[in-house]
């Protein structure tokens, strides 16, 4: 009889540390997250580098005004996430759950209408209104999140944050199409994003090197055309590392991005 009850209490331990093991791992998926949002969130040099690239955005558009003899209506297309718009807190939250992104997660974010203005943004959106040059808002958030979008941007104060600037995701997740709608009757002095493919679409493919030799074939259009800003929680230059694969578990991205570190 007691030797049941000691095997009952002890199947009944390594059930419970199981469990925990369990619950902790869960907990744990998105540690590798830490930190990158926390660099977004807490470094000065963070601030530094989108003052900077605000600031040089001013100068080239400046320039570009002053040279050009075009009667034709000007522009400057923006990203909007992690561009005008500090998401780092929905990051926050899936470190803080142990759950990975995903569409529910993002709107629950979104809806909020709560995202702040990321340093320069608000006042770059102002200087290109002054010099006659609208701001067309260009992101891969759905239509669905249109109202809470145009909301957050007008909370916060930003230059032609109206539904004719605002142009979201309908089905193609490509931007190019967008951006030639922009084209059709604007010239394009700036684009401005923290991914590549917030430019031009080639950037769209990075099966080869991680698009490095993308990169160095435009190497004379950055801080000249194009300005981008630091986003090291997510983007496309995540999926080479998981062969551009979907349905990966967190164990396996978790080894796979440690296998694309290069060490000595």
């Amino acid at each position: 009889m007691k030797k049941g009850l000691v095997f009952l209490i002890l199947f009944g331990l390594i059930l419970l540390s199981c469990k925990q093991a369990e619950v902790n791992k869960e907990k744990t998926e998105q540690d590798h997250l830490i930190m990158s949002v926390l660099w977004y969130q807490k470094s000065a040099e963070m601030r530094a580098l989108y003052y900077q690239g605000f600031n040089l955005a001013k100068m080239r558009l400046n320039e570009k005004v002053l040279s050009l003899n075009s009667e034709a209506k000007k522009a400057v297309i923006v990203d909007i996430d992690e561009t005008m718009l500090d998401n780092s807190p929905s990051e926050g939250k899936c470190i803080e759950t142990g759950e990975s992104f995903n569409s529910e997660n993002w709107t629950q974010w979104t809806s909020k209408a709560a995202a702040k203005a990321l340093p320069g943004a608000i006042e770059f959106s102002h200087f290109a209104e002054s010099l006659g040059v609208e701001i067309f808002y260009i992101s891969n958030r759905s239509v669905s999140e249109f109202e809470a979008t145009l909301k957050n941007l007008q909370t916060e104060k930003f230059a032609y944050a109206d539904s004719d600037h605002l142009l979201l995701k309908e089905e193609d997740s490509s931007k190019k199409s967008r951006r030639e709608k922009v084209a059709k009757d604007y010239e394009i002095l700036l684009l401005i994003g923290d991914n590549l493919g917030d430019f031009i679409e080639i950037f769209d493919d990075r099966s080869q090197n991680y698009g490095f030799e993308l990169v160095d074939q435009f190497e004379k259009e950055f801080g000249d055309k194009f300005i981008i800003l630091p986003n090291p929680m997510y983007g496309t230059w995540e999926k080479p590392f998981y062969n551009f694969k979907r349905d990966l578990s967190e164990s396996e991205k978790y080894k796979m991005r440690k296998s694309n570190i290069v060490s000595y």
